[in-house]
C-alpha cells in the first residue's frame, strides 16, 4: 500500500506549501490541508496543491447546524477531497447530512477529541470523564451515522479500531521518539499508532520544520 503518512500543510504560504510537498511527495501518501491554509488560499490553493498528484485531506472540521454543514460539503465537492472532516459533537443529524452531501469518492470522518485537549480541558467545557470515554462515545455516534471513520489520538485508536473493525482512523498528534511535542498533549510514535490500527498518520512539524524534510520523512518511514 502507499505510505500512511499524510503531511500536514499548515501554512498560509502557497509557494512554500507546494515546494515542501513536492520535495517529499514520493515518500508520503497524501497532503492534509488545514484551516490555516484554506482560509488563506481557498479553492484556488486546493486546486494548486492537487496538481502535485497526491490525495488531499481537507481538514476543515465543519461544525454547524445540519443544513449549513450539508451545503458547505456540497460547495467543497468540486475540490474532490479524499478525506473531509466534520466535528462529531455536531450531532447525528449533522453527521448524516454531511455524509449524504459528500461525493462517493470522499471519506467523511468525524473529529472526536482534539489532541490538544486532556481530561482537565474536557472538564472545563462541561464534559465529564477522560478523553478515551469521550472518543468511544463519539466514535459510536459517527459509526451509527454512517460516516467512514473518525479522527482520534493514538491513545484511543486501539480501542476505536476494536469497536469499529472496518473504520477509517486518522491519527494526528503523531511525534517520532524525542521530537518536540509543541501544543499536543496526547501523542504517540508513528509505529505505535500504526500498530494500534491507524489508517493514516497526520504529521506536520516534525517534517515541515526539519532541516531536511525529505530525510525526516524517510526516517519516520523506516520506523514503520
Amino acid at each position: 500500500m502507499s505510505s500512511r503518512i499524510y503531511l500536514a500543510i499548515d501554512t498560509i504560504d502557497l509557494d512554500h506549501a507546494k515546494a515542501l510537498a513536492t520535495r517529499v511527495k514520493t515518500h508520503i501518501g497524501g497532503l492534509k490541508l488545514g484551516l490555516e491554509f484554506f482560509c488563506a488560499n481557498g479553492h484556488h490553493g486546493v486546486h494548486e496543491m492537487a496538481k502535485i498528484g497526491l490525495p488531499l485531506f481537507l481538514d476543515l472540521k465543519l461544525h454547524d447546524i445540519p443544513n449549513t454543514v450539508a451545503k458547505a460539503v456540497q460547495a467543497l465537492r468540486p475540490l474532490e477531497p479524499a478525506v473531509l472532516t466534520v466535528h462529531a459533537s455536531g450531532g447525528r443529524a449533522m453527521l448524516e447530512d454531511a455524509k449524504a452531501a459528500a461525493s462517493d469518492h470522499t471519506k467523511v470522518v468525524a473529529v472526536t477529541v482534539l489532541t490538544s485537549l486532556d481530561t482537565d480541558d474536557l472538564s472545563a467545557i462541561g464534559i465529564n470523564g477522560d478523553p478515551e470515554a469521550q472518543v468511544s462515545r463519539l466514535g459510536a455516534l459517527a459509526h451509527e451515522a454512517g460516516l467512514d471513520g473518525i479522527v482520534c489520538s493514538g491513545h484511543e485508536v486501539k480501542a476505536a479500531h476494536k469497536a469499529w473493525r472496518d473504520g477509517f482512523f486518522v491519527v494526528p498528534g503523531v511525534r517520532p521518539a524525542g521530537a518536540n511535542v509543541a501544543d499536543q498533549k496526547r501523542i504517540v510514535t508513528p509505529a505505535q499508532a500504526v500498530s494500534d490500527g491507524a489508517s493514516i498518520l497526520v504529521i506536520g512539524r516534525p517534517i515541515s520544520k526539519a532541516e531536511d524534510p525529505l530525510e525526516a520523512v524517510r526516517a519516520i518511514e523506516a520506523t514503520l
